[in-house]
């Protein structure tokens, strides 16, 4: 990375928000990004107030030939949230929303986790989809897509942004849409951060005044695993649902004889009234007798519960799309599970269809509207130097269980290269996209993230 010669005092002296330097007492915390294992120092991180602040260290950077880096709630795989050396637009002081009732929509900046918008909307019985986890930044999981919770039933978080207001590579602050800029619209809709600082996003949102949801713990058998996604891909619309085949960690609502088994974590939520929710669960709750039972009528803000803040952990993960889980998926799945040493591994599989598969494959850079189920493999481990032995482990595990589907999520896309982001990318969707960059960012300002050069 190229040190940034942009000038501390300068950019103090023009933001209305603030500018964090190496040596200052809050530095340290400030370039620390959830994953573990990320030690770079950029040489300054800039805190904007607004999009005009954002406007301004954009064009520094650009100016000075600095790395730019973008961070929203940080938890991108490979760190994209921080730049060595260089620059760093850091959102989290950006946290305004407003909610109008009336219309069903919402404005809010991009330095808001979905936990704080989830909570916001939820207190008027209102929602709109984002992923699983509470601190992820809205500013990331929106521009790759979004999938979550209501993936099913109102599809994914794409689908219900409106408009974004947007700083592009030459400073300038657009407001798109549909009908302003739609290249630049369509492009944002899945393609990542290639193409500028999104700092506030309007959302559609939907009536969610209950749900029925949380934690089922069920033992891992291969019929139980395939059963789990036969009834996750049947339920109804109103169901989703993320099935985690793990060894069961030490908690202390399962027996101690569970612990270090073959479990299905399976995570749900039901988008309706109670009644209709446990019907729509019956099914998971007939696969075995499950070790724990979590899932309750709850507020939809409830599927997204506190996180231990210092949890940094360290990961090796692969994500693809699936056709299907068989029993000889089912087995294959839980031999490379036992076959680690991993204190954490776990294959995620998540089904899709409903309101997602119904919008058009080519009206969003999001290109995988068809694929059935999300599969994401990964080993956390504690120490560096383990990396590469648990690299290797998921590259073998992933390739297993590669099926015709030969797509890639980008949210979930570790470091595989430009065949990984071309896979997020099929067909003439990457053509599309290096257009809209050449336009939009035609210097590759923008390129700490699954990159998309420009034509």
């Amino acid at each position: 990375m190229q040190t940034s010669a942009v000038s501390i005092d300068d950019l103090r002296s023009n933001l209305r928000g603030r500018v964090i330097a190496p040596g200052d007492p809050d530095y340290d915390e400030a370039r620390t990004v959830f994953v573990g294992g990320i030690d770079r120092r950029p040489a300054l991180i800039a805190r904007p107030a607004d999009a005009a602040d954002v406007a301004r260290v954009v064009t520094a950077a650009r100016e000075k030939g600095a790395a730019l880096a973008v961070r929203s709630g940080g938890h991108s795989s490979l760190g994209h949230g921080v730049a060595d050396g260089g620059v760093v637009v850091d959102l989290r002081d950006m946290t305004a929303i407003e909610i109008d009732p009336e219309t069903r929509t919402a404005w809010a900046q991009t330095g808001l986790t979905a936990g704080e918008y989830t909570v916001a909307a939820g207190a008027l019985g209102l929602a709109t989809g984002f992923g699983d986890t509470a601190s992820v930044g809205i500013g990331g999981i929106t521009l790759g897509g979004g999938i979550g919770y209501l993936v099913r039933k109102y599809g994914l978080t794409i689908d219900d942004l409106l408009a974004t207001e947007i700083v592009t590579a030459d400073g300038e602050i657009l407001n798109v849409d549909d009908r302003s800029h739609p290249d630049l619209f369509w492009a944002i809709r899945g393609g990542g951060g290639n193409f500028g600082v999104a700092t506030r996003f309007k959302f559609r949102l939907h009536e969610v005044p209950a749900a029925v949801g949380g934690m089922l713990l069920l033992p891992a058998t291969p019929e139980a695993i395939t059963g789990f996604i036969a009834a996750s891909e049947e339920a109804p619309e109103e169901l989703s649902t993320i099935a985690n085949v793990m060894p069961a960690p030490p908690m202390p609502f399962v027996a101690p004889e569970h612990h270090g088994k073959m479990v299905i974590m399976g995570l749900l939520c039901y988008a309706g009234d109670a009644a209709a929710g446990e019907r729509a669960l019956a099914p998971f709750r007939a696969l075995a007798e499950p070790l724990a039972d979590m899932v309750k009528p709850i507020s939809y803000p409830e599927m997204y519960p506190p996180e231990m803040e210092d949890y940094h952990p360290m990961a090796a993960a692969r994500t693809m799309f699936m056709d299907h889980v068989d029993g000889s998926v089912a087995e294959t799945i839980l031999e490379h599970l036992e076959s680690s040493d991993a204190f954490m591994r776990v294959a995620q599989i998540r089904a899709l269809g409903g309101a997602m598969a119904r919008v058009p494959e080519d009206a969003t850079a999001f290109a995988h509207r068809k694929s059935r189920l999300m599969t994401n493999v990964a080993a956390v481990f504690m120490e560096p130097e383990a990396r590469a032995g648990y690299e290797a482990w998921v590259d073998d595990f992933a390739s297993t269980l590669r099926q015709s589907d030969e797509g890639m999520y980008v949210n979930f896309l570790s470091d595989q290269g430009t065949d990984g982001v071309r896979a997020a990318y099929p067909g003439s969707t990457w053509e599309r996209l290096s257009a809209v960059k050449s336009k939009y960012d035609p210097t590759n300002l923008f390129r700490m993230n699954q990159n998309i050069p420009p034509a």
